[in-house]
């Protein structure tokens, strides 16, 4: 896409396991029932920041969990059914249903990074706006993917899993595109493993997330409002 063209409509996609498969690289630090309220409580930020974003064309949430289906409508998600198969799978689902429909982009955003704000998000569809038709939000450590823009959706193939970063960065390339990258500091930051929550947990925002640590001892109460 051209800079000054009119930018097609983005729907968000977001991937979700089953909520008792999520995060099992916390099992040695975090039982079970903590597990899933964070995961639930990070799903729903997410959700969230994607709901404030004015300019998105809905969002579509990838599951086979009834639980998190109902998250999903709690927040005026459409649903999309992961048939299995992995991740990559999933998203791609997504992707070749919203080119079916007519769809011209998709913004691909895990689950899993709470921090995310409708600032950060809408820097993405200004990146798009502004003439790039793949858009890569990096993990902090530049190995993840914590969110891509695709225009059209099924462009090229998806590729997450280990140093996905630097595997969409190929892809892209790869099917002739010339891939943005923006890094953010709140899309930046997922939660995978310890160290990550204790990180987490020194943020500031008034999050679901943070009520959860901050209910597990693992951060400080937040200010009544």
């Amino acid at each position: 896409m051209s800079p000054g063209r009119e930018a097609p409509l983005v729907r968000a996609v977001v991937p979700m396991k089953a909520l008792g498969e999520a995060k099992q690289r916390l099992a040695p630090a975090y039982p079970p029932e903590f597990r899933r309220a964070l995961v639930v409580a990070m799903l729903r930020d997410v959700l969230a920041a994607l709901a404030g974003t004015p300019g998105l064309d809905g969002i579509s949430v990838v599951t086979a969990d009834p639980a998190v289906a109902a998250i999903a409508r709690d927040h005026g998600a459409s649903l999309v059914a992961d048939a299995g198969g992995g991740l990559n799978l999933a998203v791609a689902t997504a992707a070749r249903r919203r080119a079916a429909d007519g769809g011209g982009a998709v913004l691909v955003v895990p689950g899993d990074v709470p921090a995310a704000s409708p600032g950060e998000i809408d820097q993405i569809l200004a990146a798009h706006r502004d003439g790039h038709d793949v858009v890569i939000v990096p993990a902090n450590d530049r190995r993840g993917t914590n969110a891509l823009l695709v225009a059209p959706p099924d462009g090229f193939a998806f590729a997450y899993g280990e140093d996905s970063f630097p595997k969409h960065l190929a892809a892209a390339r790869e099917a002739g595109f010339a891939p943005f990258t923006l890094p953010l500091p709140g899309l930046g930051l997922d939660i995978d493993h310890p160290d990550d929550v204790a990180r987490f947990a020194l943020l500031p925002p008034d999050t679901e997330t943070r009520r959860v640590l901050a209910a597990h001892g693992i951060a400080a109460p937040l200010a009544p409002a």
